[in-house]
């Protein structure tokens, strides 16, 4: 296991366009985050290299955003997760929150409260 890189950002979402959406807008900030569409291969490459921040989706076909956060917290526990979604539900969104993510947006969302929301669960580390 790899010691955890200051910088390192990962996204997580089923969907290519959310996928195509979120990097320039995170590379727009300077930052170059490692993309995944499927639970399994994220939580492989999070377990290895412990990210900083992982940003997931809440609605995935083939494993919850809530399992997938639940998972990060016990490979990487220093890793912040911000979770976002298209569904709001105000369930999710507390036990999300109560779970320890650091943010939780609905799409759509304002760029500048969601990069602010990334640097600020960078600094937090």
């Amino acid at each position: 296991m790899q010691p955890p890189r200051p910088d390192l950002i990962c996204l997580l979402d089923d969907d290519p366009s959310v996928l195509r959406g979120l990097n320039p807008l995170l590379r727009s900030a300077g930052w170059d985050p490692e993309q995944f569409n499927e639970p399994d291969a994220f939580l492989s490459y999070v377990k290895v290299h412990r990210p900083m921040v992982a940003i997931i989706d809440v609605w995935m076909p083939l494993m919850n955003g809530l399992e997938v956060q639940s998972r990060v917290r016990e490979l990487s526990p220093s890793t912040r997760v911000i979770m976002f979604t298209g569904k709001d539900d105000s369930l999710v969104r507390s036990t999300s929150l109560k779970a320890g993510a650091s943010a939780f947006f609905t799409k759509p969302f304002d760029d500048e409260e969601f990069l602010t929301a990334v640097r600020l669960a960078l600094s937090a580390i």
